[in-house]
């Protein structure tokens, strides 16, 4: 299984689009066996989505993230978990575990002006 979170470096970022990389996690048997970065190959509205799908993601872990981004996510079957923060590995980890759950927290506004996880 395939799990990506968005980052900033090696740090869940605040906001899945505005990302600088994708920390990919790959998963056998509960734990990690692989770990790549990806930069984020630009913000445009529904190709992020599609883009992480096309690598097989399964499950995206963001801090926040726009309804539409969701809405496709939830199309693909991709599980995904927002409200998270801390280290990329670390929220792996915590996924793993059951510990991590969604806030359901969704960006209201394009422009995310502190919308984010409210």
């Amino acid at each position: 299984m395939k799990i990506a979170v968005a980052s900033d470096g090696i740090a869940v970022t605040e906001h899945f689009g505005h990302c600088g990389n994708f920390n990919i996690f790959d998963v056998e048997n509960n734990a990690i066996v692989k770990v790549e970065s990806i930069p984020n190959p630009g913000h445009r509205p529904g190709f992020l989505p599609n883009f992480l799908n096309d690598l097989g993601v399964k499950v995206i872990i963001s801090g926040g993230m726009g309804g539409g981004a969701i809405d496709i996510f939830n199309e693909k079957g991709i599980v995904t978990i927002i409200g998270a923060s801390g280290k990329a590995e670390n929220a792996v980890v915590a996924y793993l575990n059951g510990s991590l759950q969604s806030s359901g927290a969704v960006c209201k506004e394009h422009q995310h002006k502190d919308d984010c996880g409210n």
